[in-house]
């Protein structure tokens, strides 16, 4: 009997213990090669772990248990093959049945049935109406016993005293009363965010500046060509592609905004790894788009895409998540309307979206209407000052409401010909 034992794999460096999250096969399942066996939780992301041959398991860990890297937590006999799927059989022959001869048979006078519905079915007497309005109830909760199929008021009252909702029960809130708590232990990718974002309030000077963007020109481009977007590269133009871009034209003109503190140095970046915060069932994740600064809208909305379909399915890895130099997170898409986002360590600075509003503006000395964001910018005062930090949104706000200053390093055509 050949025995193969599977050990667990090592997520990254410095990670020497993980989580057993989820068993997707349990003793004595006879498994194919390369099958996915158990989920595996690290301090940065979930992992698979696969059969390496085919054969019948043995389990040798729990779910919810913390084991070593490297440690055996499944055991494959090799001896046990899966059975193969049976052939499909060949059709048999069909055998002629010799033709029936036809028995004409004489049509039953059609009976008129009991409950054939007539102008009163489901109809409310006077008294039954009051009683249904009074407490939300649709003539089609309830079966009527009167002439005809019509609704009386007795027939209201025994569905009521039977349990039928009244609008009282239908208008409450959720919660049913009662003492009881529930608990669950906290995953590592938990406890990891947990330990960082104490961190970053403990150790960084942090502070958030706000700005407000109006989003018309945005629109504008959105509206005329989304259509012929999606016709060409076969994605959705969204607005974080636009914040991306305008984020990394500004981090060149500020590029305090893009550095990191490295022990007693500062360290510049001199390109732009952005960080995307998506949400993904285990949690916010942040996987990162690599030299954002040279992708175009279209790179930029696929990559993005390509991202969040690995939060979702719980497929990113260590290196998806790793060497960011820059955050954007959207709290709009939930509704927030103003926020203070915290730095993702360690990085020095992160940019907060927020949902659009169409609020009063004064423009030209004239009160419009307009699709207006605040958008809000957290930072390290050690190394970013005040003027940087309201610099970068200035810039960013500059280029979101002119968007051909995307294209001029910010600054319009006029600006480039005049040579200002």
């Amino acid at each position: 009997m050949a025995i193969v034992e599977l050990k667990v794999p090592s997520p990254g460096e410095s990670i020497t213990e993980v989580v057993i999250a989820r068993w997707v096969k349990n003793t004595g399942d006879v498994v194919e090669k390369d099958e996915v066996l158990a989920e595996i939780d690290s301090d940065k992301a979930t992992l698979t772990l696969n059969a390496e041959d085919s054969g019948k398991i043995e389990v040798l860990a729990a779910e919810g248990d913390t084991v070593k890297v490297g440690q055996v937590v499944v055991k494959i006999d090799t001896s046990v093959k899966p059975e193969a799927k049976a052939k499909t059989e060949a059709p048999k022959a069909e055998v002629k049945a010799e033709p029936k001869k036809e028995v004409a048979i004489a049509s039953p006078t059609v009976e008129k049935s009991a409950a054939t519905t007539t102008y009163a079915t489901g109809t409310p007497s006077v008294s039954a109406a009051k009683i249904m309005a009074e407490n939300n109830i649709q003539a089609g909760q309830i079966n009527g016993t009167g002439k005809d199929g019509r609704i009386t008021k007795q027939d209201v009252l025994s569905a009521l005293s039977n349990g039928l909702p009244t609008a009282a029960k239908v208008l409450s809130n959720s919660w049913q009363g009662g003492r009881d708590k529930d608990r669950s232990k906290m995953t590592s990718l938990r406890k990891t965010v947990a330990k960082r974002l104490v961190a970053v309030k403990n150790e960084t000077a942090m502070l958030t500046t706000f700005n407000e963007v109006d989003m018309s020109e945005i629109y504008a481009i959105r509206a005329k060509y989304k259509d012929k977007f999606k016709e060409v590269y076969g994605t959705n133009v969204g607005f974080m592609s636009f914040f991306t871009k305008a984020v990394t034209e500004a981090l060149y003109h500020y590029p305090a905004v893009n550095a990191m503190i490295d022990g007693e140095e500062i360290v510049y970046n001199k390109y732009c790894d952005i960080g995307i915060a998506v949400s993904a069932p285990k949690g916010l994740m942040v996987p990162v788009l690599r030299n954002a600064e040279l992708m175009s809208i279209a790179d930029i909305e696929k990559g993005i895409k390509d991202l969040a379909v690995k939060a979702r399915d719980g497929k990113l890895t260590i290196e998806d998540m790793s060497g960011g130099t820059f955050t954007i997170t959207n709290g709009g898409v939930f509704g927030s309307m103003m926020s203070t986002p915290i730095i993702n360590p360690p990085q020095s600075a992160i940019l907060g979206m927020h949902n659009v509003v169409d609020r009063p503006m004064a423009v030209n000395g004239q009160v419009v209407i307009r699709p207006m964001m605040y958008i809000a910018l957290s930072y390290d005062h050690r190394i970013i000052d005040g003027r940087e930090s309201v610099g970068f949104l200035v810039k960013v706000k500059e280029m979101l409401e002119n968007p051909s200053r995307m294209l001029f390093g910010g600054k319009v055509p006029e600006e480039i010909l005049l040579g200002l």
